[in-house]
Protein backbone atom coordinates (compact mmCIF):
# COMPACT_ATOMS: atom_id res chain seq x y z
CA UNK A 1 0.00 0.00 0.00
CA UNK A 2 1.38 3.45 -0.71
CA UNK A 3 1.73 5.96 2.59
CA UNK A 4 2.65 8.74 3.35
CA UNK A 5 5.72 7.30 4.79
CA UNK A 6 6.89 5.54 1.78
CA UNK A 7 6.25 8.91 -0.44
CA UNK A 8 8.35 10.73 1.96
CA UNK A 9 11.13 7.66 1.96
CA UNK A 10 11.55 8.06 -2.48
CA UNK A 11 11.21 11.52 -2.18
CA UNK A 12 14.44 11.58 0.15
CA UNK A 13 16.15 9.20 -1.76
CA UNK A 14 15.78 11.66 -5.11
CA UNK A 15 16.44 14.59 -3.51
CA UNK A 16 19.98 13.45 -1.46
CA UNK A 17 20.76 11.08 -4.32
CA UNK A 18 21.18 7.83 -2.53
CA UNK A 19 19.52 5.43 0.39
CA UNK A 20 22.49 5.90 2.65
CA UNK A 21 22.31 9.68 2.50
CA UNK A 22 18.70 9.60 2.49
CA UNK A 23 18.47 7.03 5.35
CA UNK A 24 20.91 8.98 7.80
CA UNK A 25 18.50 12.65 6.92
CA UNK A 26 15.19 10.45 8.45
CA UNK A 27 17.37 9.12 10.72
CA UNK A 28 16.92 5.24 9.23
CA UNK A 29 19.32 2.60 8.68
CA UNK A 30 19.60 2.10 5.09
CA UNK A 31 18.52 -1.46 5.29
CA UNK A 32 15.06 -0.39 6.62
CA UNK A 33 14.72 1.89 3.26
CA UNK A 34 15.73 -0.92 1.30
CA UNK A 35 13.50 -3.44 2.62
CA UNK A 36 10.54 -0.57 2.77
CA UNK A 37 11.35 0.06 -1.25
CA UNK A 38 10.87 -3.24 -2.49
CA UNK A 39 8.05 -4.37 -0.16
CA UNK A 40 6.35 -1.19 -1.95
CA UNK A 41 7.43 -2.44 -5.35
CA UNK A 42 5.65 -5.96 -4.60
CA UNK A 43 2.68 -4.53 -3.48
CA UNK A 44 2.44 -2.20 -6.34
CA UNK A 45 3.67 -4.94 -9.03
CA UNK A 46 6.35 -1.90 -9.51
CA UNK A 47 9.72 -1.53 -10.65
CA UNK A 48 10.38 1.98 -9.13
CA UNK A 49 14.95 1.27 -9.11
CA UNK A 50 16.44 0.21 -11.91
CA UNK A 51 19.26 -2.21 -10.03
CA UNK A 52 20.89 -3.42 -13.42
CA UNK A 53 24.04 -0.61 -12.98
CA UNK A 54 26.92 0.35 -10.03
CA UNK A 55 24.11 2.03 -7.92
CA UNK A 56 20.16 1.63 -8.16
CA UNK A 57 18.73 4.74 -10.06
CA UNK A 58 14.94 5.61 -10.59
CA UNK A 59 12.80 3.77 -13.38
CA UNK A 60 10.11 6.35 -15.07
CA UNK A 61 7.66 5.02 -13.09
CA UNK A 62 9.98 5.53 -9.93
CA UNK A 63 9.93 9.31 -10.84
CA UNK A 64 6.84 9.51 -11.61
CA UNK A 65 5.45 8.50 -8.09
CA UNK A 66 8.01 10.72 -6.99
CA UNK A 67 6.74 13.67 -8.59
CA UNK A 68 2.65 12.87 -8.00
CA UNK A 69 4.15 11.86 -4.03
CA UNK A 70 5.20 15.64 -3.93
CA UNK A 71 2.16 17.07 -4.80
CA UNK A 72 0.36 14.63 -1.98
CA UNK A 73 2.51 15.58 0.25
CA UNK A 74 2.56 19.09 -0.44
CA UNK A 75 -1.45 19.16 -0.23
CA UNK A 76 -1.24 17.41 3.36
CA UNK A 77 0.83 19.71 4.59
CA UNK A 78 -1.14 22.52 3.08
CA UNK A 79 -4.55 20.62 4.37
CA UNK A 80 -2.73 20.35 8.05
CA UNK A 81 -1.82 24.04 8.02
CA UNK A 82 -5.18 25.06 7.08
CA UNK A 83 -7.35 22.68 9.48
CA UNK A 84 -4.75 24.30 12.02
CA UNK A 85 -5.81 28.43 10.61
CA UNK A 86 -9.20 27.10 10.86
CA UNK A 87 -9.25 26.11 14.53
CA UNK A 88 -7.89 29.22 15.51
CA UNK A 89 -10.42 30.98 14.29
CA UNK A 90 -8.55 32.24 10.62
CA UNK A 91 -10.77 31.64 7.36
CA UNK A 92 -9.13 29.59 5.02
CA UNK A 93 -10.19 32.39 2.39
CA UNK A 94 -11.18 35.75 2.33
CA UNK A 95 -12.77 37.86 -0.35
CA UNK A 96 -11.92 41.60 -0.61
CA UNK A 97 -14.87 43.59 -2.93
CA UNK A 98 -13.98 47.13 -3.99
CA UNK A 99 -15.66 49.74 -5.61
CA UNK A 100 -13.45 50.41 -9.21
CA UNK A 101 -13.03 53.92 -8.77
CA UNK A 102 -10.28 52.16 -6.27
CA UNK A 103 -6.92 51.43 -8.09
CA UNK A 104 -6.08 47.76 -7.22
CA UNK A 105 -3.05 48.39 -5.95
CA UNK A 106 -3.85 50.15 -3.62
CA UNK A 107 -4.86 46.89 -1.62
CA UNK A 108 -1.51 45.07 -1.91
CA UNK A 109 0.15 45.66 1.13
CA UNK A 110 -2.43 43.90 2.61
CA UNK A 111 -1.06 40.79 0.89
CA UNK A 112 2.42 40.35 3.09
CA UNK A 113 0.32 42.05 6.14
CA UNK A 114 -1.84 39.06 6.06
CA UNK A 115 0.95 36.48 5.19
CA UNK A 116 2.86 37.52 8.07
CA UNK A 117 -0.53 36.84 10.31
CA UNK A 118 -2.07 33.50 8.90
CA UNK A 119 -2.43 30.92 5.94
CA UNK A 120 -5.44 33.02 4.78
CA UNK A 121 -5.75 33.63 1.05
CA UNK A 122 -6.64 36.87 0.43
CA UNK A 123 -8.82 37.52 -2.87
CA UNK A 124 -9.33 41.11 -4.68
CA UNK A 125 -12.67 41.82 -6.41
CA UNK A 126 -12.56 44.74 -8.36
CA UNK A 127 -16.47 45.41 -8.26
CA UNK A 128 -18.98 48.16 -10.19
CA UNK A 129 -21.78 50.23 -8.70
CA UNK A 130 -24.89 47.40 -8.00
CA UNK A 131 -22.33 45.05 -8.29
CA UNK A 132 -20.64 45.88 -5.32
CA UNK A 133 -23.44 45.65 -2.86
CA UNK A 134 -24.76 42.30 -4.76
CA UNK A 135 -21.37 40.61 -4.13
CA UNK A 136 -21.60 41.50 -1.08
CA UNK A 137 -24.83 40.62 -0.02
CA UNK A 138 -25.20 37.21 -1.92
CA UNK A 139 -22.24 36.34 -0.03
CA UNK A 140 -19.28 36.36 -3.32
CA UNK A 141 -17.51 39.08 -0.87
CA UNK A 142 -16.94 39.45 2.87
CA UNK A 143 -15.59 42.83 2.85
CA UNK A 144 -16.58 45.98 0.43
CA UNK A 145 -15.06 49.37 -0.14
CA UNK A 146 -17.71 51.04 -1.64
CA UNK A 147 -19.82 54.47 -2.14
CA UNK A 148 -22.52 54.05 0.61
CA UNK A 149 -26.06 53.83 -1.19
CA UNK A 150 -29.11 55.52 -0.18
CA UNK A 151 -30.45 52.38 1.58
CA UNK A 152 -28.13 50.21 2.93
CA UNK A 153 -29.15 46.04 2.51
CA UNK A 154 -30.06 44.55 5.81
CA UNK A 155 -27.61 42.42 7.66
CA UNK A 156 -24.87 44.70 6.49
CA UNK A 157 -22.55 46.85 8.71
CA UNK A 158 -21.19 50.23 7.02
CA UNK A 159 -18.59 52.35 8.95
CA UNK A 160 -17.99 55.41 6.82
CA UNK A 161 -14.45 55.95 5.57
CA UNK A 162 -14.69 59.80 4.19
CA UNK A 163 -14.99 61.88 0.78
CA UNK A 164 -13.16 61.35 -2.29
CA UNK A 165 -13.47 64.20 -4.83
CA UNK A 166 -14.10 63.22 -8.44
CA UNK A 167 -13.98 65.65 -11.52
CA UNK A 168 -15.31 65.94 -14.69
CA UNK A 169 -12.39 65.40 -17.52
CA UNK A 170 -11.18 65.62 -21.16
CA UNK A 171 -8.18 65.87 -23.22
CA UNK A 172 -7.20 69.75 -23.86
CA UNK A 173 -8.42 69.66 -27.50
CA UNK A 174 -12.11 68.13 -26.54
CA UNK A 175 -14.37 70.31 -28.56
CA UNK A 176 -16.69 70.44 -25.22
CA UNK A 177 -14.38 72.85 -24.01
CA UNK A 178 -15.80 75.81 -26.39
CA UNK A 179 -18.88 75.65 -25.03
CA UNK A 180 -19.85 77.82 -22.13
CA UNK A 181 -22.17 75.53 -19.89
CA UNK A 182 -20.40 71.86 -20.72
CA UNK A 183 -21.51 70.13 -17.77
CA UNK A 184 -25.63 70.89 -18.29
CA UNK A 185 -27.11 68.02 -19.30
CA UNK A 186 -28.29 69.48 -22.63
CA UNK A 187 -24.88 70.09 -23.52
CA UNK A 188 -23.29 66.93 -22.14
CA UNK A 189 -26.14 65.00 -24.11
CA UNK A 190 -24.10 65.99 -27.36
CA UNK A 191 -20.99 64.58 -26.57
CA UNK A 192 -20.16 60.78 -26.27
CA UNK A 193 -19.93 59.48 -22.43
CA UNK A 194 -17.16 56.92 -21.05
CA UNK A 195 -18.57 54.76 -18.69
CA UNK A 196 -17.80 51.11 -16.68
CA UNK A 197 -20.17 48.79 -16.98
CA UNK A 198 -22.02 47.86 -13.46
CA UNK A 199 -20.92 44.22 -12.56
CA UNK A 200 -24.27 42.94 -11.17
CA UNK A 201 -25.47 39.83 -12.25
CA UNK A 202 -28.71 40.01 -10.58
CA UNK A 203 -29.87 43.59 -9.31
CA UNK A 204 -30.90 45.98 -11.61
CA UNK A 205 -27.76 47.95 -13.21
CA UNK A 206 -27.03 51.70 -12.47
CA UNK A 207 -25.17 53.90 -14.57
CA UNK A 208 -23.77 56.66 -13.11
CA UNK A 209 -22.98 60.52 -14.91
CA UNK A 210 -24.56 59.52 -18.49
CA UNK A 211 -27.25 60.46 -20.07
CA UNK A 212 -29.82 58.13 -21.15
CA UNK A 213 -29.86 60.19 -24.53
CA UNK A 214 -26.08 60.51 -24.46
CA UNK A 215 -23.76 58.92 -26.92
CA UNK A 216 -21.86 56.12 -25.06
CA UNK A 217 -18.72 54.10 -24.74
CA UNK A 218 -18.95 51.28 -22.24
CA UNK A 219 -16.47 49.55 -20.69
CA UNK A 220 -15.09 47.28 -18.65
CA UNK A 221 -13.31 48.78 -16.16
CA UNK A 222 -12.06 52.23 -14.57
CA UNK A 223 -8.27 51.58 -16.10
CA UNK A 224 -10.42 51.40 -19.60
CA UNK A 225 -12.29 54.37 -19.11
CA UNK A 226 -9.44 56.28 -17.42
CA UNK A 227 -7.44 55.53 -20.84
CA UNK A 228 -10.48 55.71 -23.44
CA UNK A 229 -10.87 59.20 -21.91
CA UNK A 230 -6.93 60.06 -22.43
CA UNK A 231 -7.18 58.88 -25.65
CA UNK A 232 -9.84 61.70 -26.37
CA UNK A 233 -12.38 58.79 -26.45
CA UNK A 234 -14.98 60.78 -24.61
CA UNK A 235 -15.87 62.97 -21.40
CA UNK A 236 -16.21 61.22 -18.05
CA UNK A 237 -16.01 61.56 -14.18
CA UNK A 238 -12.68 60.12 -12.62
CA UNK A 239 -11.46 60.16 -8.87
CA UNK A 240 -9.17 62.80 -8.39
CA UNK A 241 -6.16 60.40 -8.05
CA UNK A 242 -6.14 59.01 -11.23
CA UNK A 243 -6.31 62.88 -12.69
CA UNK A 244 -4.07 65.03 -10.83
CA UNK A 245 -0.53 63.96 -12.72
CA UNK A 246 -2.80 64.58 -16.25
CA UNK A 247 -4.17 67.62 -14.76
CA UNK A 248 -0.64 68.93 -13.90
CA UNK A 249 1.00 68.09 -16.88
CA UNK A 250 -1.82 69.06 -19.19
CA UNK A 251 -3.14 65.53 -20.76
CA UNK A 252 -6.21 66.25 -18.94
CA UNK A 253 -8.46 69.63 -18.54
CA UNK A 254 -11.37 69.54 -16.49
CA UNK A 255 -14.82 70.86 -17.61
CA UNK A 256 -16.11 74.67 -17.14
CA UNK A 257 -18.23 74.49 -14.25
CA UNK A 258 -17.69 71.36 -13.43
CA UNK A 259 -17.49 71.60 -9.42
CA UNK A 260 -15.63 68.33 -7.82
CA UNK A 261 -18.53 66.04 -6.47
CA UNK A 262 -17.58 64.22 -3.63
CA UNK A 263 -18.29 60.55 -3.21
CA UNK A 264 -18.85 59.11 0.54
CA UNK A 265 -17.30 55.86 1.25
CA UNK A 266 -18.06 53.71 3.60
CA UNK A 267 -16.58 49.94 4.59
CA UNK A 268 -19.51 46.88 5.04
CA UNK A 269 -19.45 43.75 6.02
CA UNK A 270 -22.17 41.72 7.09
CA UNK A 271 -22.76 41.25 11.05
CA UNK A 272 -22.31 37.37 10.79
CA UNK A 273 -19.56 35.03 10.58
CA UNK A 274 -16.47 37.70 12.06
CA UNK A 275 -13.90 35.67 11.63
CA UNK A 276 -10.18 36.46 12.30
CA UNK A 277 -9.07 37.42 9.30
CA UNK A 278 -12.45 39.72 8.77
CA UNK A 279 -12.03 41.49 11.65
CA UNK A 280 -8.53 42.21 11.07
CA UNK A 281 -9.29 43.57 7.39
CA UNK A 282 -12.02 45.75 9.08
CA UNK A 283 -8.85 47.16 11.62
CA UNK A 284 -6.28 47.80 8.34
CA UNK A 285 -8.39 49.27 5.55
CA UNK A 286 -9.62 52.88 6.90
CA UNK A 287 -5.84 53.33 7.99
CA UNK A 288 -4.55 51.99 4.65
CA UNK A 289 -7.49 53.74 2.57
CA UNK A 290 -6.91 57.20 4.46
CA UNK A 291 -4.80 58.76 2.18
CA UNK A 292 -7.00 58.51 -1.23
CA UNK A 293 -10.10 59.33 1.26
CA UNK A 294 -9.56 63.62 0.17
CA UNK A 295 -12.25 65.87 -0.23
CA UNK A 296 -10.69 69.19 -2.09
CA UNK A 297 -10.03 70.91 -5.23
CA UNK A 298 -7.96 71.22 -8.38
CA UNK A 299 -7.67 74.66 -9.67
CA UNK A 300 -9.61 74.37 -13.57
CA UNK A 301 -6.44 75.45 -15.61
CA UNK A 302 -3.02 75.06 -14.87
CA UNK A 303 -2.28 76.50 -18.13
Amino acid sequence: MLSFEALQVLDAIERKGSFAAAAESLNRAPSSLSYQVQKLEDELGLVIFDRSGHRATFTDAGLLLVERGRMLLKAADEMVADAASVAHGWELEICLAYDGLFKSHFFFPLIERLAKKSNTRLKLSEQILAGCWEALSQGRADVLIAPIPETVPQGIKVQPLGEMSAYWVAIPDHPIHQESRPVEPDVRSKYRGVAVADTARGMQPKTYNVLEDQPRLTVSSMNDKYTAILNGQGIGTLPWFWVQDDLNAGRLKRLKGGEPFQLQFGLAWKRNRMGNAKSWLIRQLPKLLEPYMQAGDIPLDRT
